[in-house]
């Protein structure tokens, strides 16, 4: 018997809208097959990138931001109407390379990476045990525990969605690229991120079940257009790092970071929705991490970032990096989420969340 395969996952995302010039361009582009597109647009989507990228914050530029999203996701699910061979044609790669060179070079320029730390597995441990420890400021996880209505816990959701209903997807595509302790530990976590080879337990079928318990839809994207630049960021941040070989440290770096600050904020995500009356088949998803990631947290730490910074010493400093700016891009949402909801206003963007109210 073949198994039905969910809607979502049998076409690609749907397309967003575009939000500036460089997105108008791109999409205009995608439209078409690789070999009808002319060399006049070809040129120009170069062009259009390095302007893009010089026009300001890139971490809160939503034109940059969301063609990039768009661009990666030709690596995952694929984009619905978009020809696959765009996923490799030399002249998309190299505006996306224009872009990718920017965001990067503005995360380094930002982001503040532990210094003097030894390459050996304890030391590493113990740098990103620090790194990663609860401070007694306001947070995400503390407002949705003890103070968000039900309108901003759809929010939470939206924001959640566009990473975690393709959750681990970016950390997997450094499988192939790590060896001995660091290699094993990363599928041990990806594993456990995957169900068991169970699909109704993979962690994004899970949080489906969440967004489907407080009536939101659960399809890859669906909320792409209503979440602002920075939380597209943190998930291009991802991809970034997952996508190059040359930053595999910084992926492994990302994933223990994540996997470090999952338990306790799920905990506290998992207590809000009860204090709102969702039953278990709405928190499950948070409560599954709550018990899987206070074990991850320690593969993650030691075997993985540890074990990676003992057979490949040159790697430490971009695996700080990628737990640092994991960090960062977190705060950054956190902060604007935060803002949001203290001044009584939405934290998704203006039009989309009226859309989500009118729904």
């Amino acid at each position: 018997m073949t198994a039905t395969v969910p809607a979502g996952l049998r076409t690609g995302m749907a397309r967003p809208q575009p939000r500036g010039p460089l997105g108008a361009l791109v999409w205009g582009a995608l439209d078409r097959r690789p070999d009808e597109v002319d060399e006049e647009v070809r040129a120009a989507l170069v062009t259009a990138a390095r302007t893009a990228v010089a026009s300001g914050d890139l971490l809160a530029d939503d034109d940059v931001q969301l063609t990039l999203f768009v661009l990666y996701e030709l690596h995952y699910r694929g984009v619905a109407g978009v020809d696959d061979a765009w996923e490799w044609d030399a002249d998309l790669l190299r505006a996306r390379g224009v872009l990718e060179a920017a965001f990067e070079e503005a995360l380094r320029d930002r982001v503040e990476v532990p210094a003097d730390v030894a390459a050996d597995g304890r030391s590493v441990a113990d740098a990103l045990f620090a790194l990663t420890a609860p401070g007694p400021g306001p947070s995400v996880a503390r407002y949705v525990g003890r103070r968000a209505d039900d309108d901003q816990l759809h929010e939470f959701l939206v924001h959640r969605s566009v990473y975690q209903l393709k959750e681990a997807d970016p950390h997997t595509w450094a499988i192939p690229r790590l060896a001995g302790h660091a290699k094993a530990a990363l599928v041990e976590i990806q594993a456990d991120e995957y169900g068991g080879g169970t699909p109704g337990r993979m962690h994004s079928e899970l949080f489906a079940r969440t967004m489907h318990g407080a009536g939101l839809d659960a399809t890859f994207g669906a909320y792409v257009d209503r979440v602002p630049a920075v939380t597209l960021a943190g998930v291009n941040a991802m991809s970034l790092f997952g996508l190059h070989r040359r930053l595999r440290g910084a992926i492994a770096g990302h994933l223990a970071a994540f996997e470090m600050t999952s338990s306790l904020p799920n905990r506290l995500y998992g207590d809000g929705f009860r204090r709102h009356g969702y039953g278990t088949a709405t928190t499950e998803y948070f409560d599954e991490h709550v018990e899987a990631d206070a074990v991850h947290e320690q593969i993650a730490a030691r075997d993985l970032a540890g074990g990676l910074a003992e057979h490949e010493p040159e790697l430490l400093p971009d695996i700080l990096f990628g737990a640092a700016a994991c960090l960062y891009l977190d705060d950054l949402v956190g902060e604007h989420v935060l803002g949001a909801w203290e001044r009584g206003e939405s934290s998704l963007r203006p039009a989309a969340a009226a859309a989500r109210r009118a729904g």
